[in-house]
């Protein structure tokens, strides 16, 4: 059985993958990218990473195994083993661990594992036919221009014919006499806007003299009171916790838990899972980068067993 096929399955819908004894597979979302140097553009996208410190088995893959295979949950953490097992030798005779759609695993000259990602699948959903492709190039013509010389034109110049019309005195007459019954009809006009004018301003000052005149009289009453108006403010949801460890017996849990409050951590008891434990957690985080961060302090200082548990509470 193909462990990658259910883990590349679960990958679309969790930040966090864990395979019990190897590690665990994050996904960290990375935004929509332009590069101008090549005019490439590519959409949203999961980007896969490897933690090699989380290898408690949580219970995510094995149960999801489990039911897509119809096994028994025990049978399913057996065919994890096994695989986790064919994993290591593989990786311990210098050959490279490829998991198909995943990525590929290699031991360095340190002999530290190294993880390569896949690029092939987007394991975000929201990117579904999204591709990326590079804008080919636009080609401009360039049209030279060219001068055209201006043709000149000769000028024919026209000489009046010189004929006497006696009819032109008569005109300019008549022309004269429509200037002067102008000016008399524009003097009329204007006096008669002037007039216009006063009055509408008459009536405006009266008008506004009333309204102001209703306001004063006025009297305004509120009869009934507005309602309060409540403010919720939306907590924030603390989904990674750091796990100090689970304990069957419930007094040592509480030992624990206080033992690390003393310390300054704020520590948490959770409630008993499903496998009868009861998990007592340093503290909980509202995002994934504060808790990777703290846990690498704790796992340095405190507790290098210390894991990470995604799970809304």
């Amino acid at each position: 059985m193909k462990i990658e096929h259910h883990i590349s399955q679960l990958l679309y819908r969790y930040q966090c993958v864990t395979v019990p004894g190897f590690g665990a597979f994050l996904t960290e979302m990375q935004p929509a990218r332009l590069l101008e140097s090549n005019s490439a553009f590519y959409p949203p996208r999961k980007i896969i990473s490897f933690n090699g410190n989380l290898k408690n088995n949580d219970g995510l893959l094995a149960t999801h195994i489990s039911q897509n295979e119809k096994i028994s949950y025990e049978n399913a953490v057996q065919d994890i083993n096994n695989a986790v097992e064919s994993w290591k030798n593989e990786l311990q005779n210098n050959q490279p661990l490829t998991l198909n759609n995943i990525g590929q695993f290699s031991l360095n000259t340190e002999g530290n594992l190294r993880f390569e990602p896949s690029e092939t699948i987007n394991y975000f959903t929201g990117s579904f036919g999204l591709n990326s492709f590079v804008s080919p190039a636009i080609t401009r013509e360039i049209f030279a221009e060219t001068e055209t010389a201006a043709q000149e034109i000769p000028v024919l110049q026209l000489e009046p014919e010189k004929t006497s019309r006696p009819y032109f005195k008569y005109a300019a007459i008549f022309v004269l006499g429509l200037g002067t019954a102008g000016f008399f009809a524009n003097n009329f006009y204007n006096n008669y806007q002037d007039n216009i004018a006063a009055e509408n301003l008459m009536v405006q000052k009266e008008v506004q003299k009333k309204v102001q005149d209703k306001i004063q009289e006025a009297t305004f009453f509120i009869e009934t009171p507005l309602p309060a108006v409540t403010l919720s403010v939306k907590e924030q949801k603390l989904n990674y916790h750091i796990v100090a460890g689970a304990f069957r017996n419930e007094n040592n849990a509480q030992k624990i838990f206080e033992k690390l409050s003393a310390k300054g951590f704020k520590a948490r008891r959770i409630d008993k899972n499903r496998h009868g434990l009861h998990p007592v957690l340093y503290g909980s985080f509202t995002t994934l980068a504060e808790a990777q961060t703290e846990m690498k302090k704790i796992q340095k200082t405190e507790n290098a067993e210390a894991w990470l548990l995604i799970q809304e509470l």
